[in-house]
């Protein structure tokens, strides 16, 4: 494995191959955390591993020099998956000073016993000379945690980028040029989709922040490294960020006696036809995909329906989940509606309208409801409410 990022720059970091769910994020790919070794005069440490795999980080270190001969250690983030390992780093490196912002050492002092950890306050601007290159910091709250920083190397054009810019993906190379194309692209879609999909704003100030630098390279906390793709990287980052529309549309649901289901298809049916081959038209079942597939989709959906049966007066759980894992990821410029059976009750189509209206979705009409099985007037109203979701689609997206 290529651990070398430039000349005295160093991964040093655990390469998770089996991870699946994180903290609710499906992980196909599994992941990995990134920590970077400074070879210089003051050798430093850029952020460092979850805690199970603390003694993998300081083999990976010893293998290029002392841990006990570190002078710093920079914590981007305190979330555990990046500082769990500190404690471990800290006792091994007795001389060593943790640098981070204020926000970060409150929460570090939440987690872990700190009392014996000499610290060094930064805030954006500060910078730490090493020798032949200088440590940068700069403080971006909300891309992720309020107290998320990265850390800037100018002689290597090099960003350390906490969060920002990764994915959640293990693999044996280390960089954007060693990896399939398609999958690194897609794996970093789908992180953003479900990690910051809500933090737009501070997101496009992160973005806007880091184009100023022009960097070379970019060293996320998860997956590879940028070096190669990282204007195409950028320029997707600014789409994402807002949730700027594709010509596509998305209908999800679950069913109880393939009732909902029929509606569905009959949807997507209307939705194909209406667009035509121009149109991505997408079909899920909730029970049969994952939340974090859906998230991804709705990043840079048109329009969607999303429909449920009316289970004990109100919607089935499965859908439940899935709406209120999207809506707390916020996505924005949506448009669609909802639409379900019912049998001597009314309820689950009523509450998936209010999850759409609770996300802000525009709603193309009201939510569609049609009583045990489908009639074929019923199915023809379904197809008719795809094509006002390819409509609309197309409107949005006229290119």
């Amino acid at each position: 494995m290529n651990r070398k990022i430039v000349e005295g720059v160093h991964w040093v970091g655990y390469v998770d191959w089996n991870i699946r769910d994180f903290h609710g994020y499906v992980t196909d790919r599994g992941s990995s955390y990134n920590a970077y070794l400074i070879l210089d005069r003051e050798p430093a440490l850029v952020d460092s591993v979850k805690a199970p795999y603390a003694a993998d980080l300081l083999r990976h270190i010893s293998e290029l020099m002392d841990p006990a001969d570190l002078r710093w250690v920079v914590c981007n983030h305190a979330e555990p998956d990046h500082s769990g390992a500190l404690p471990a780093v800290m006792a091994a490196a007795p001389n060593a000073t943790l640098v981070c912002d204020q926000k970060c050492k409150d929460v570090l002092a939440i987690y872990y016993d700190v009392s014996k950890w000499i610290f060094k306050i930064v805030k954006t601007g500060d910078a730490l000379p090493l020798g032949k290159r200088t440590l940068e910091f700069i403080e971006t709250p909300m891309t992720h945690w309020p107290e998320s920083m990265a850390t800037w190397i100018p002689q290597d054009r090099l960003l350390f980028s906490m969060d920002a810019f990764g994915q959640h993906y293990a693999t044996s190379g280390r960089f954007d040029d060693e990896v399939q194309e398609t999958v690194l692209f897609f794996e970093t879609k789908t992180y953003v989709a479900n990690i910051l999909m809500l933090y737009s704003g501070p997101v496009a100030k992160a973005v806007a922040a880091v184009r100023q630098l022009d960097p070379a390279i970019i060293a996320p906390s998860h997956g590879v490294v940028w070096r190669s793709k990282v204007k195409a990287m950028l320029d997707l980052y600014d789409q994402w960020d807002v949730c700027t529309p594709v010509r596509k549309v998305v209908v999800f649901y679950d069913t109880m006696w393939k009732s909902t289901e029929q509606m569905a298809e009959a949807i997507v049916e209307g939705a194909i036809a209406e667009g035509g081959p121009a149109l991505d038209v997408k079909l899920y079942h909730v029970r049969a995909t994952t939340g974090t597939r859906l998230a991804t989709e709705m990043l840079d959906v048109a329009a969607f329906a999303a429909g449920s049966p009316t289970l004990n007066g109100t919607l089935m759980p499965a859908m439940a989940d899935a709406l209120t894992y999207l809506k707390g990821l916020r996505p924005a410029h949506k448009a669609g509606f909802a639409f379900g059976s019912y049998g001597w009750g009314r309820g689950g189509p009523e509450e998936v309208e209010q999850y759409l209206q609770a996300m802000k979705v525009e709603l193309l009409r009201p939510a569609l409801k049609l009583n045990y099985k489908p009639s074929p007037a019923g199915l023809a109203e379904c197809r008719e409410a795809g094509r006002l979701l390819a409509r609309h689609a197309v409107k949005v997206c006229p290119v």
